[in-house]
Parts: structure tokens; sequence; C-alpha cells
């Protein structure tokens, strides 16, 4: 019952906070206004800025936003126990995330669907818009590099995955197609894509792929060279061609995944094994401040922001539809996060075969799989966890434990996949914004400035040998990187929410939270790189300390400056 109390309370919570507090801020802080223009109907290009339904762009918003992160985070963090966990993902959520989100992509919104770093220039000054740049576009680099690893990964852990994944963008192609060239209804469009979405995981299960090492590329870097070259393709498309079908319907796999998690959390009410409180783990970092920083997507993340301002904000139909899309998906995605806990403190205990075929369950099963810190880490540890216990609970709704685990493999590698093409669009519109600025047309070009994103990534992904795994290095990085962003983004609002003359303590209160631990975090992780002796992640940390303390500083300085006169739109 622990755990179907979990959940409720929490879901009900989630529904609570979007019809009051989610309405408060947007008729009285951000003030929203169903008669402004957005700029997807004043830029309209067909290509980038698109008026989109709601219930499209909030697929594509939610999807992006989503990817592996709400899985991964809370799936390692249950480590210290599930009542942390589920503390800081339900008010984290509610009182930071979605704030940050909401706040992002309205003042993208009112700021012609320029992204954070742009923004930061006109409010502020020009110094902070190039400090807002680099951290922008670092931890776009990190991030390009590594999900090409972290899907080819992926899919050698559940080679059932790679035909649905790949099916899923014919579908998607199909589905646009019908919807914005042919005027079909999107309801029994949408019905026929998922079912046929469906149709090709079943047929994954028959049909599994291992990739081959060919010409001496072993499969991880075969996979991203792929994965890549698809990333710049998608990105350089026009949105509806690809980019919003296929975070559409894979939003509608996340729907009916956790209609299936909670249809199976009812009916297994599995026991939670994991402790509700356990400080010390062997080997593990401190809790505080390192819990804020490992769940992110859930809580808050600052690659939301970059999503809000960078995709979504070009995208909006109307003003009023900020709420559902920037309030409403950071929640779904809390949602998530709170089956993600349930799967990896309860699900788990139901069934768990160890790599030497032992059946373990209850507390011997989750003891097993997160008894060190090194044990629990790893991208295939921490998804094969939310796997395991998610098929466990499926089983109780009818699905075989095979089939559960295609189900799911898909659903995490499809996710893992639209971050990847998401943040190769949006740091092409970094670069191109850049590019103007530096008056520099000739790489502010679409082909050119995702040409320029996908090399740079490419470069980092291969720096240390053909299997792709360069960016490796510098993924330690971006944990606090993406925090980093969070704390500096909430900033730029508060200062946008001061000049308006709105209550801007309500994200001013989340930015010195989240610039707290994340600081704190930075300046712990300087020991562990010198320790280590890694000195790349050792320099690159350093002056990302160094930009966020003259950030900080620079923007409060303004902040408490009287009489500055700003004119933001």
């Amino acid at each position: 019952m622990e755990s179907i109390l979990i959940m409720v309370v929490s879901f009900v919570g989630y529904i609570i906070a979007y019809n009051t507090y989610g309405k408060y801020l947007g008729r009285k802080v951000f003030k929203l206004a169903e008669q402004r223009v957005t700029p997807a109907h004043e830029f309209n290009d067909g290509v980038d800025y698109v008026p989109t339904r709601k219930q499209i762009i909030f697929g594509h918003h939610f999807t992006s936003i989503a990817g592996t992160g709400p899985i991964v985070g809370p799936a390692i963090a249950i480590i210290w126990g599930w009542v942390p966990a589920m503390v800081w993902i339900f008010l984290g959520s509610i009182f930071m995330g979605a704030v940050h989100d909401f706040g992002s992509l309205v003042m993208s919104l009112r700021n012609s669907g320029h992204s954070m770093a742009d923004i930061t220039g006109r409010l502020m000054n020009r110094r902070l818009r190039m400090v807002f740049f680099f951290v922008i576009f670092l931890a776009l680099l990190i991030v390009i590099a590594v999900f090409g690893l972290v899907i080819a990964i992926l899919f050698k852990m559940y080679p059932q995955s790679v035909f649905p994944v790949w099916s899923q963008i014919l579908i998607a192609v199909l589905l646009g197609w019908a919807v914005f060239k042919k005027n079909r209804k999107l309801v029994p469009s949408t019905a026929v894509a998922v079912i046929a979405m469906y149709v090709t995981i079943f047929l994954g299960a028959l049909f599994q792929f291992e990739m081959p090492t060919i010409l001496g590329v072993p499969p991880t870097g075969v996979w991203t060279i792929i994965l890549l070259i698809y990333a710049y393709i998608a990105s350089t498309l026009p949105v509806g061609v690809l980019l919003q079908p296929r975070d559409y319907i894979n939003a509608w796999q996340l729907f009916i995944a956790m209609g299936l998690l909670v249809l199976g959390v009812f009916l297994s009410h599995p026991e939670v094994v994991a402790p509700a409180y356990n400080p010390s783990p062997a080997g593990a970092p401190s809790m505080v401040p390192f819990l804020f920083i490992t769940i992110a997507c859930g809580a808050i993340s600052g690659f939301h922001s970059l999503v809000s301002a960078g995709t979504s904000s070009k995208q909006l139909n109307s003003e009023s539809d900020a709420r559902l899309v920037g309030y409403g998906s950071m929640l779904t995605e809390a949602a998530l996060a709170t089956l993600v806990v349930i799967a990896v403190a309860a699900g788990i205990g139901i069934h768990y075969v160890t790599p030497n075929n032992e059946v373990l369950t209850g507390i011997a099963a989750w003891n097993h799989h997160y008894a060190t810190w090194q044990a629990a880490g790893g991208l295939g540890s921490k998804v094969a966890a939310f796997v395991v216990g998610a098929a466990n609970m499926l089983e109780s709704v009818g699905l075989p434990a095979s089939i559960g685990v295609v189900v799911m493999g898909v659903f995490v590698a499809s996710f893992a996949g639209t971050t990847l093409d998401t943040a190769t669009r949006i740091q092409r519109y970094v670069i191109s914004e850049l590019a103007t600025d530096l008056k520099a047309p000739r790489l502010a070009n679409r082909y050119v400035a995702t040409g320029l994103a996908v090399v740079t990534a490419a470069a980092l992904a291969f720096s240390n040998g053909a299997g792709g795994k360069g960016a490796l290095i510098l993924w330690p990085l971006f944990g606090t990187i993406n925090q980093l962003l969070a704390g500096l983004s909430l900033l730029v609002i508060t200062f946008y929410l001061r000049k308006k003359g709105s209550n801007y303590f309500l994200t001013l209160i989340p930015a010195l939270f989240v610039l707290l631990f994340t600081t704190w975090g930075m300046v712990d992780s300087l020991g562990t790189f010198v320790s280590e002796s890694n000195w790349v992640c050792l320099s690159i940390q350093s002056i990302a300390l160094l930009l966020n303390v003259w950030m900080v500083a620079e923007t409060l300085t303004l902040f408490a400056r009287r009489g500055f006169v700003v004119d933001p739109k």
C-alpha cells in the first residue's frame, strides 16, 4: 500500500499545484495575455517559427525536456533513500522547476523567441550575455556528444529497441504529412500512428539488431556517427516535418507507458524495499549537495530553459498556452520521476535476476543492485534498475516480462533520441544568434550553424578513439553545469519580473537555493578532480565556477541599483 500512497498523494498534489499555483503565476506574476501576438505568428517562416496546436507543442516540449533525465537521476539518487528523493522531486518541481520552465518560456515569448543568453544581453548587458553563451554552448556540446553514445549503449542493452526507434521516424514523418499537409483530423491520425508505433515495438521483439564492428570502428562509434548525421538532418528540417510529430507520438508513448505503470502499481502494489533514508551509502558523495544535482530533470533542470527559450517559444500559437506547456510539462515530468522512484524502490523487489542467474526478491534484490555507489552507477545500471522494476509491475497488467522490457527499452531510447535532436537544434540557434551578434552571417546560416554544432560534438565524442566515448571525460561536469544554468536562468527571470513590477521573490528564492547547492557541488567536485588527476575537468569546472561567481555578482549588483532602467518587451 505504501507505493500506492506515494503515487496517489504525489499525483493529486501535482494536479492541485497546476490549478492553483500555476494559475496564480500565469495570471498575477507573468500576466499572460491571449491577445498578445506570439513569435510563431510574428515571424512565421515555416521552418522554426511555426504556430502549433497546444496538444502537439505540449508533446514536443515534454519529450524534449524529459529525455532520460527523470529516469537516470531518480534511479541513482534513490541510494540516499526514497524519502529525500521524493521530497526534492515533489517540492522542487512545483516551486522551482515548473516556475523556471514557465518563466523561461514567457520571457522568450516576449523577446522574439530568442534564447536565454540573448535575452540576458537585452535585459542586462553584453558581458553577461557572453558568459551565458559560453555556459550554454558547453552544456549542449556535452549533451550532443554524450547522447549519441547513450543511445548506442541503449541499443546494445536492448537490441529489440533498434527497429521500433528507427521506425518511429517514418511514422512521425507520415503523421506530420497527414496533419500539416493534408489537414487530416488529429485524433484519428494520432490513433493510427500510435497503433503503428506499438506494432513496431512487438516486431522489435522478434527482429533484434546488434550493430557489428565496421572498418575497425566499434558498434558504439558506428551508432554515434549515424546518430549525429541523423541529428544534423532532423535539426535542419522544418519543425512540422519531423521534430513536432516525432515528439508528439513519443509523448503518447509516454502517456501509455505511464498509464500502464500506474495500473501496475495498483494491481501489484509492490512493497517499498528501498530504505526511507540512507545518508551514507558506501562510496557515495555527500547527499547534500549532490541530491539536488543528481536529480535534475524531475525537479529542476537548466536544460529545460534552453528548450523553453529555444524551440517551444517559437511554436506557441497563443500566449495562454504557456501555462500548459511550461508549468504543466514540468509537473508531468515530475509524475514520471515519481513512477521511476516507485519502480526502483519497490518494483525491483518483485523479481531480480543477478548476472549469475540468481533470483532475488524483496530487500535482497534492492541491496544487490544498490550495494555501493559504484554498483548503482553507470548508465546501464541506472536504466536497468528502472526497466526491471517497471517490467515487473507491468506483468501484473498481463504483459509478459520479455515484452515489458521491450516496451520500457524503446521508451527510454526514444526519449534519448528526442533529447539529441532537440539539443542539436538549440545549439544551432545559439550559434546563429552569436554569429549574428558578431556580424558573421555565413555562420548564422542554419545548415552551417548545425554543421558546426555536430562537428564540434563529433570532435569531442571521438577525441579519445573510435568508440565515440570522448565526451565521457566531460560528463562529470554536466550535472553541476546543468544546475548552474537553472540557477542563472532563474536570476534572469527574477531581473525581468522586478523590471515588470511583479512578485520576483517567487523566482529569486529558488534561484539562490539552486545556486547555493550547485556552487557547493562545484567546489566539492574540484577536490575530486584533483584526487583523480582529472586536469581537463578541473580546468573547465574552475572556469565555470569563476563565470558563475562573476554572473551572480554582476547580476545582484545590477539588481541592487535603484533607478536602473530597462524596457523589456
